[in-house]
């Protein structure tokens, strides 16, 4: 639950009051494979948990680009005609996306530090498709004296696809242009807001970066600025 975790703790020295409501998945991996009526049950079903929250006027926040997408623009695409999932999907908004208002709004509260090396940022494919901006950048440079490095290039693991043994091959090798990006960059920390492309590409740097720093495992961005805030 880092991902979670540090959210948590940086929402918390904003100022923002947070509470955990998981009613379940957002039917993704589903929606990959075609399966459009279980996407809708799952919608319909989440959105009807959520609108007790969203009534109290409470802000939604998915921590996962895929998560956000499907409740801000999918769902309602797919059952156009359901109150409760045009509430959810008006008060969604994605954890950078929701950090980045409170810094243009408000300023981000006091204790941001330089964290140790540059950055390289994998823009992931489902919060470039929320039209947002890349906000995941945009937090990362609120660090002082941060150097980010934005690679804009798909993974190549294509979510439910990607874990499928015999897709491997293809997806590393589709991945070596964004692999080789990521290494130029000679970062100290490889983040990606989604952390299954992140994983991917790690172990593509792994396998293919060569001299690079070796870096362990990816993180997301959020984890990156509760680090700076000493979280």
């Amino acid at each position: 639950p880092d991902i979670g975790t540090a959210a948590l703790n940086v929402l918390a020295h904003n100022g923002v009051e947070t509470e955990v409501v998981y009613p379940g998945c957002c039917g993704m991996p589903q929606l990959e494979q075609g399966d459009i009526a279980r996407v809708a049950k799952k919608a319909k079903a989440i959105a009807e948990a959520f609108r007790p929250h969203v009534d109290a006027g409470k802000d939604v926040i998915a921590l996962i680009p895929s998560c956000a997408l499907m409740m801000k623009f999918e769902w309602p695409l797919i059952v156009p005609d359901d109150e409760n999932v045009r509430a959810l999907a008006q008060a969604t908004f994605d954890i950078s996306e929701y950090v980045m208002a409170i810094a243009n709004d408000e300023g981000l509260a006091d204790g941001l530090n330089p964290i140790d090396g540059p950055i390289a940022l994998h823009l992931a494919c489902h919060a470039r498709a929320q039209n947002m901006g890349q906000k995941g950048a945009e937090m990362l440079r609120a660090i002082p004296d941060a150097k980010v490095t934005v690679v804009d290039r798909c993974s190549g693991h294509g979510g439910s696809w990607g874990i499928k043994k015999e897709n491997f091959g293809i997806a590393t090798k589709f991945a070596k242009k964004t692999i080789k990006k990521l290494v130029d960059a000679k970062p100290s920390h490889v983040c990606s807001e989604c952390p299954l492309a992140g994983k991917h590409l790690v172990q593509g740097m792994k396998t293919l970066g060569g001299d690079t720093p070796k870096i362990e495992q990816s993180t997301h961005p959020i984890q990156v600025l509760a680090k700076a805030y000493g979280f």
